[in-house]
């Protein structure tokens, strides 16, 4: 008897897509076959806390299974991986490239430290391609994950990503296009397009094909996929093909997430960010005359260096401005070897102060959007027994359908956090 392979995921959806492709290609390498299994950690590194949580998980997983192979990958793996090499916890160390790959992972009886290098991580910019991996299924998830970019071009002044994913590279149509055919055919009802700046999609692609042409393709060659949704987007990238798929596709589900990250001119231009706080207001006006019922979510930090009480007051506003529902929060932390990190910092507790009252806008915003709801009829993708998504992502009770099916509900109340429904047949009945 063997506890074969366990993979941890920390961070974004393609992390997740990602980790389902290493479960495989470790299998296919026999890891799983080991007598105490094996523990593969997929990290993010967008924040120190993050990195945190994850070493705080490895030294857990060591002292929970002694014999247990231990290999840490993704994000943090490839910024810093001399960080988990200096870790006695840790078997391997696999860049990001490397993770994806089977060879990789070496599943000999002794497998340890002792019989090769415990660090296989390699320079992520020398990376000119992305493969289209194909999964049958994302395990344990509803909804199905597909990456169709990675890596970034840009260089934001907070942000380490590029240097643990490369520059961007795009998946081709045809295999993103064949891989949810795939998952459409193996009954997933909803697939997330995912990648690191997605709104770069197609620009090292024979033809430059733009997101909004793929969007279109999928939905036009795969006419079984019920639900296509956007994992986060750059809104000033946004192209009309694009657009027009959100004004005409009802299968597009009205929801994006938006990368807006400040509401302060001057702290954008201090971000590197390429857009300005008008672009995003009327960016989220154009939208909602387009699709009325479009649900916003964003990402904004608090606390960034430099900025003042005036400039965060224009960050708190831009909630109510842009329209925001679902706000992901991140107060700022610095990152080793960011242009963000020589900058003068705020004092914590300003930061935390920031962010508190970021999340209390967030909060009354989201109640706000689930008041709005109640007595509407919701198509909801059930993620597990009784609790689902609407297409606007709103989370919703459901006491109806097993994970992955669509149930037609109506929205009878809210309790702050989710939506109470009743199942038409139920209203019926």
């Amino acid at each position: 008897m063997t506890k074969g392979i366990d993979v941890v995921t920390f961070g974004c959806r393609l992390n997740t897509y990602e980790s389902e492709v290493m479960r495989r290609e470790a299998t296919a390498a026999g890891l799983g076959q080991l007598a105490d299994g094996a523990v593969i950690f997929n990290t993010c590194a967008v924040t120190g806390e993050a990195v945190r949580q994850a070493k705080q998980a490895i030294r857990k997983a060591r002292r929970d299974n002694p014999g247990t192979r231990i290999i840490v990958t993704g994000c943090a793996a490839q910024t810093d991986p001399d960080a988990f090499v200096a870790m006695d916890e840790v078997d391997l160390v696999l860049g990001n490239e490397e993770k994806l790959a089977s060879h990789n992972y070496r599943a000999l009886p002794d497998f340890g430290v002792n019989q090769f290098e415990k660090a296989r991580v390699n320079d992520i910019m020398s990376v000119t391609e992305t493969a289209g991996h194909l999964v049958d299924a994302i395990e344990g998830r509803a909804r199905a994950f597909v990456q169709v970019q990675n890596g970034c071009d840009h260089r934001c002044t907070f942000c380490i990503i590029p240097y643990g994913r490369g520059n961007s590279r795009s998946v081709p149509m045809g295999a993103v296009v064949e891989q949810i055919k795939r998952l459409a055919g193996n009954g997933y009802a909803e697939v997330v397009l995912s990648g690191v700046d997605m709104t770069s999609y197609g620009a090292d692609l024979p033809g430059a094909p733009r997101l909004g042409r793929l969007v279109r393709t999928i939905l036009r060659q795969v006419p079984d996929l019920a639900r296509l949704r956007l994992s986060s987007i750059d809104s000033i990238e946004a192209d009309e093909d694009l657009m027009e798929a959100l004004a005409t596709e009802s299968r597009l589900m009205p929801h994006l997430h938006l990368s807006l990250q400040a509401g302060d001119d001057m702290i954008l231009k201090r971000m590197k960010r390429r857009h300005l706080r008008d672009d995003s207001i009327r960016f989220c006006e154009d939208v909602r005359r387009l699709r009325p019922d479009i649900v916003f979510g964003a990402d904004i930090i608090a606390g960034f260096p430099t900025e003042t009480d005036a400039m965060f007051e224009n960050s708190l506003k831009i909630v109510d401005e842009c329209g925001l529902t679902h706000l992901h929060v991140f107060p700022f932390s610095p990152r080793d070897g960011t242009p963000a990190a020589r900058m003068p910092q705020l004092d914590r507790s300003i930061v935390k102060a920031r962010a508190k009252r970021l999340r209390a806008a967030g909060d009354a915003a989201y109640r706000t959007h689930l008041g709005a709801l109640v007595g509407s009829r919701q198509r909801i993708l059930v993620e597990r027994e009784g609790l689902g998504r609407t297409e606007g992502f709103t989370l919703a009770a459901i006491n109806a359908g097993s994970p992955g099916a669509i149930v037609d509900a109506v929205v009878t109340g809210h309790d702050g956090e989710r939506l109470a429904t009743m199942t038409a047949a139920a209203q019926a009945a």
